[in-house]
């Protein structure tokens, strides 16, 4: 078996606004910083075998007291990013057109964002990158520190639920909070989720 701890890159400037942020290279808060720190500062006395992250640059100022803590090289994995969410890219829920943000609330696997990426897609390239680590690391632990949304809806792939139910069974993942997830040759275990460091 191995183990995934999936985190979610520290605040930005945009989520405490609660914007849209796909693929915007936005920058993290003070308080953001300060959450990279805390997690650095857990993370090295719970040592991975391995750290990972996404090329967004949110993800790799998180990242960055990690390794450093940690004396290792992060791996960035372009697959990782974050999906895009198109024309809601940099909105807040009230600047996007009400029937365009209603479809989405019913459906937001079917009825994603216009000109954003198909979340099918997005799923695919992550559930790829976290079953190649999963293999190359059986028996180990491996942190990956990336995106909300797309650990939310890969989340949902790997323990056999809708991705369309992301929203409602994921609310939120907070920001360098620690999610677990056991991966063997049965599957998916989800074992923490949303715990603060």
């Amino acid at each position: 078996m191995t183990t995934l701890i999936l985190v979610r890159h520290g605040e930005t400037v945009w989520h405490r606004e609660n914007r849209y942020t796909g693929r915007s290279d936005i920058e993290l808060t003070p308080e953001g910083h300060q959450q990279a720190k805390r997690l650095a500062d857990w993370t090295a006395g719970n040592r991975p075998d391995a750290l990972v992250c996404s090329p967004m640059r949110r993800a790799r100022d998180t990242t960055a007291p990690v390794a450093g803590a940690l004396g290792m090289t992060p791996r960035i994995e372009p697959e990782l990013r974050e999906i895009d969410f198109g024309s809601a890219e940099g909105r807040t829920l009230a600047e996007i057109d009400s029937e365009v943000l209603a479809a989405f609330h019913r459906d937001p696997a079917e009825n994603f964002f216009p000109g954003g990426e198909n979340p099918a897609f997005a799923v695919a390239r992550c559930i790829a990158v976290l079953s190649g680590l999963a293999t190359e690391f059986t028996g180990g632990t491996v942190m990956v520190i990336a995106h909300s949304t797309l650990f939310r809806m890969a989340l949902c792939e790997l323990l056999g639920l809708p991705i369309g139910r992301y929203r409602a069974v994921f609310p939120a993942l907070h920001n360098c909070a620690l999610n677990t997830v056991r991966l063997d040759e049965h599957g998916a275990a989800l074992l923490s989720l949303n715990v603060r460091v």
